[in-house]
C-alpha cells in the first residue's frame, strides 16, 4: 500500500480509537472544537512565519487532526464522513481548474482566478463577495476582497494610479485628524487609508498580513533585547525616560547585523 494511504488510515483508526476510548475526546462537539482550531490554525501561521519547518509539520498535523475529529463527529451525525468530505473537494478541484480536466485554456495565474470566480458565480452564487467569511480579520478579509473583486476585472490599471489613492487618502485621513470635529469619521478615513495599502501591497506583490506579523516578531525581538540591555546596565526601564530607551533601542537594532 502506498505509504501516504497507510498514514492516513493510521490516524483515522486512532481517531476512532480515541472516540470510543478517551473520556476527553468523548465529549468534544463540533462547537468544542472550533476556538481549539482556530487556536491551532494561528499556530501553523506562526511556524510559516519563523520558517520553522519542523515545528510547521506538527502544527500541519494538529490541524490535520481536527479535520479528521470533524469528520468523525459528522458521521455519528449521519451528516458527512470523510470519504464524502474527500470526494466533494475532489470533484470541486475538477471542476473549478477546466484549464487541466477539460478544454478551457488559462495561460496565467490571473486568468485561473478570473475563471475560478466565473465558475463560482454559475454554481449559483449571488456575489462574488459571498464566499469571504465573516469572522476573517479585517486584514486578510480586505486583501480577499480585493483578489475576489479582481478576478471580475474590477481591479486599478497600474501601481501608480494605487499609489496615488494611497496619498489621497492619507490626506483626507489628515485632514479629518486635523479638524477633530468627528471621531467616526476620523476612523473611517483611517480604514480607507488602510484598505488602499493594502491594495497597493498587491500590487507590489507583498502579503500585508505576512508583512505586519514579520514586523511584530522584528519589534518583540528588538523590544526585548533593549530590555536585556538595559538590565545588564542596572537601568531600570520603567524608571527610564524615552530619551534613555531611544539609546538602547538603537543598541538592540545594532546586535542584529
Amino acid at each position: 500500500m502506498d505509504k501516504r494511504l497507510e498514514a492516513f488510515e493510521r490516524l483515522l483508526t486512532i481517531m476512532d480509537d480515541l472516540r470510543e476510548k478517551c473520556p476527553w475526546d468523548k465529549k468534544q462537539t463540533l462547537e468544542s472544537l472550533r476556538h481549539l482550531t482556530i487556536e491551532e490554525t494561528y499556530e501553523l501561521a506562526d511556524a510559516i512565519i519563523q520558517n520553522d519547518l519542523s515545528e510547521l509539520e506538527g502544527e500541519i498535523g494538529d490541524l490535520l487532526l481536527h479535520m479528521v475529529f470533524y469528520c468523525k463527529i459528522g458521521a455519528e451525525k449521519n451528516a458527512f464522513d470523510i470519504t464524502s468530505v474527500l470526494t466533494r473537494i475532489c470533484d470541486k478541484l475538477v471542476h473549478r481548474h477546466p484549464h487541466i480536466y477539460s478544454d478551457v485554456t488559462a495561460d496565467t495565474e490571473e486568468e485561473v482566478k478570473s475563471n475560478w470566480e466565473k465558475l463560482k458565480l454559475k454554481e449559483g452564487k449571488t456575489s462574488v463577495l459571498e464566499g469571504v467569511p465573516s469572522s476573517l480579520p479585517a486584514m486578510v478579509k480586505a486583501a480577499r476582497i480585493q483578489e475576489k473583486v479582481k478576478g471580475v476585472g474590477f481591479e486599478w490599471d497600474n501601481r501608480a494610479d494605487v499609489w496615488l489613492k494611497v496619498k489621497e487618502e492619507l490626506a483626507e485621513f489628515e485632514e479629518e485628524v486635523e479638524s477633530n470635529q468627528s471621531p467616526e469619521r476620523i476612523e473611517e478615513e483611517f480604514g480607507d487609508l488602510l484598505f488602499s495599502l493594502i491594495n497597493y501591497a498587491r500590487f507590489i506583490d507583498i502579503n500585508p498580513e505576512n508583512a505586519l506579523a514579520k514586523t511584530n516578531v522584528k519589534f518583540i525581538r528588538r523590544f526585548q533585547k533593549m530590555e536585556e540591555l538595559m538590565k545588564s546596565d542596572a537601568q531600570p526601564i520603567g524608571e527610564s525616560s524615552l530619551e534613555i530607551m531611544d539609546k538602547y533601542w538603537d543598541k538592540a537594532k545594532l546586535t542584529e547585523k
